[in-house]
């Protein structure tokens, strides 16, 4: 078993190791307002569950150069933002938005993605996508790197409002192979929902 400290490596090797070893993690796309009124949307992988009552997600948002990214910025000024999974639909629409576009240009118009209105915010969501979250912010976290410089900001944000196509909800619940959800691995790699299986909890 190899052992390794990762005080003893760089940034880039320890990012590496928890990118191909956390797998597979699902695809939050984003959606945010600016305040100039651009529409702000990007995949991040670092994103999970944190409580259902109340409904709770969080987003982490890597920063660049110690700078907040257009999400996170958004994101707090607005204190609002849509959450959509990520499937295989509209996967490559997904990764177009990952350009490095400037904050004055939306990644929405080059993805030729569809934009909808939200019910109870003000950002809009993505027409394309089975399941949309709107969400407020509940909290933004600077977290990581020195005090003067985080590494990311970590928004948590409250669910106020699930959008989910008629075909993929029957009695309560989500049909997986009905919505097709792709995650992320490490480099350029995604994945596909495999096969599914069930394990009783022991009492």
């Amino acid at each position: 078993m190899i052992e390794i400290d990762p005080e003893s490596q760089s940034e880039r090797e320890t990012y590496k190791l928890l990118i191909g070893s956390i797998i597979p993690r699902p695809v939050a796309f984003v959606t945010t307002l600016s305040k100039e009124g651009i529409v702000n949307a990007a995949p991040f992988s670092y994103f999970n569950i944190v409580a259902a009552n109340p409904p709770l997600i969080s987003v982490s948002v890597q920063r660049k150069n110690g700078e907040p990214k257009d999400t996170a910025r958004n994101a707090r000024d607005l204190g609002a933002f849509v959450v959509h999974i990520s499937d295989e639909s509209y996967i490559d629409a997904i990764n177009a938005t990952a350009a490095g576009l400037p904050p004055d240009e939306s990644e929405i118009e080059l993805a030729g993605l569809t934009l909808v209105e939200s019910g109870k915010i003000a950002v809009p969501g993505v027409a394309e996508a089975k399941i949309r979250m709107e969400c407020v912010l509940e909290r933004s976290i600077p977290l990581g790197g020195i005090e003067s410089a985080p590494a990311c900001d970590l928004l948590i944000g409250r669910v106020v409002r699930f959008h989910i196509a008629d075909e993929l909800y029957s009695g309560g619940r989500i049909d997986p192979a009905a919505l097709r959800p792709v995650s992320r691995l490490a480099g350029s790699s995604y994945s596909k929902l495999g096969e599914i299986f069930s394990l009783e909890r022991p009492e």
